[in-house]
């Protein structure tokens, strides 16, 4: 089917940046930084044992963001060719030449980008899987879950592999080259019929393929979890205990994040615009930035503006930490550059991991009278201004500290402080994906049902 062939070398993809770094130079930019990338993946989908599709795809590209006094412009390219390489750099210079000027954007600091040895974090494998390697995969992780009984359709299984490098180059001095792979294997399979039909899924990523999760334990994973869904009743409405099973409560934290970004803050798009370190969660939240996690899935040794990252408390004991700046919104806000700068404008984190609790997840139950386990969260429906939450939902319900049976249809609803100031976390933590988090209660929302 295909072969793998090799990412050009850390010197080449800096080369490549470098002369993009020149070249805006030349035409009087008075900074810039080019980032060269490159990558390669391959995936392919079976469904009811049959290989429904194959995709290999190999490709490079080029970013380029200039700077003209308080002006500046970023574009992209494919086509790194020294002609088309002056046509970017002519058309970015155009437009920042038409831009606004921004009083806080600019290359971060010298003084603080990263300099000297970074952290080995193991994000390479040599693993190449072939193609039918892939095949074999997708085949069993599919089979296992037609396997359990009650399983009657399938939507299919997959199986990949990608790895990428990228080489990023300032003006100012900073080159640097990032490399990764990457394997990942899902399942989706269908259980009952007619009217009564219902759908579920496993999935697994892993840096290294020697940490993939068994195909077989995946597959039977997604087809026991879609017969546990027949039969799903009605929720009344009202007021209830929400527990966030391990699968859905690392959003939650997504939502966090989003919040805390220092962009959103200095431009007053975000509901904790007013809430600077301060105290949120309850004094057992303390929530973990591992950026340096060995073979971590959001692991990575700089940021997207070269500087260095490290660990950092998130929420220490239920108190914010400082917002997640990147260079141009920690001047606006007359703060540090936190080290999260994604590129483009935005912040990101690394591997995040909630403290667990002292009680197990039947404990967190314990209490509960009538309430509902949400297992799959549908829509987006957060409003980042005003912290407000809803979403369409399905889960388990609980009764007297029991499960009692599955549930859908339905949505939850409540605003983000609250569920924050009243939260609880079992001590479940699930340790498979890049959010390391337990089942997590609250008792600030409302259920909308039938």
């Amino acid at each position: 089917m295909f072969e793998y062939d090799p990412l050009p070398s850390d010197e080449k993809l800096i080369e490549r940046a470098a002369d993009a770094v020149a070249r805006a130079r030349r035409a009087g930019a008075d900074a810039a930084e080019a980032t060269a990338g490159a990558s390669c993946s391959a995936s392919l989908n079976v469904r009811l044992g049959a290989l429904e599709d194959v995709d290999h795809a190999e490709g490079g590209d080029l970013s380029l963001r200039l700077f003209i006094g308080q002006r500046s412009a970023t574009l992209s390219t494919a086509n790194i060719n020294p002609a088309a390489l002056d046509a970017l750099v002519a058309r970015a210079m155009a437009m920042a030449r038409l831009s606004l000027e921004n009083p806080w954007a600019g290359l971060a600091p010298q003084e603080l980008l990263a300099v000297g040895a970074l952290p080995d974090l193991d994000l390479t494998d040599t693993a190449r899987p072939t193609p039918e390697a892939l095949r074999d995969l997708a085949c069993e992780a599919e089979d296992s879950a037609r396997a359990v009984a009650g399983v009657t359709n399938s939507e299919g299984g997959s199986a990949s592999f990608s790895q990428s490098a990228h080489a990023m180059v300032t003006s100012h001095g900073f080159a640097r080259c990032t490399r990764g792979t990457a394997f990942s294997m899902s399942a989706s399979v269908i259980a009952g019929a007619g009217s009564d039909m219902q759908r579920d899924y496993d999935w697994h990523s892993a840096r290294h393929f020697s940490d993939l999760e068994g195909a077989g334990q995946l597959g039977r994973g997604a087809g026991k979890r879609a017969v546990a869904r027949l039969n799903p009743e009605s929720l009344a409405s009202g007021a209830m205990p929400i527990l966030f099973d391990p699968r859905v409560s690392g959003s939650l934290l997504g939502h966090l994040i989003s919040a805390m970004a220092g962009p959103a803050i200095a431009k007053g798009r975000s509901f904790l615009g007013d809430y600077a370190g301060a105290k949120l969660f309850p004094d057992a939240i303390t929530l973990w930035d591992d950026p340096h996690r060995v073979r971590g899935l959001r692991s990575h040794a700089t940021d997207g503006e070269g500087l260095p990252t490290q660990a950092s408390a998130l929420v220490d004991r239920g108190r914010l930490a400082p917002w997640l700046c990147d260079v141009a919104s920690a001047r606006q806000l007359g703060r540090n550059p936190t080290g999260h700068a994604s590129g483009g404008g935005g912040v990101s984190t690394g591997n995040l991991s909630l403290a667990p609790g002292t009680a197990s997840r039947d404990t967190l139950f314990h209490d509960v009278k009538n309430g509902v386990l949400v297992t799959e969260l549908i829509g987006q429906g957060v409003d980042l201004l005003t912290g407000d939450y809803s979403r369409g939902a399905s889960g388990w319900r609980v009764i007297d500290g029991q499960i009692a049976g599955p549930v859908s249809g339905f949505t939850i609803a409540g605003n983000l402080l609250p569920m924050f100031a009243d939260l609880r976390a079992a001590n479940d933590v699930n340790r498979r994906y890049s959010t390391h988090v337990p089942t997590l209660r609250t008792d600030s929302m409302m259920v909308a049902g039938d």
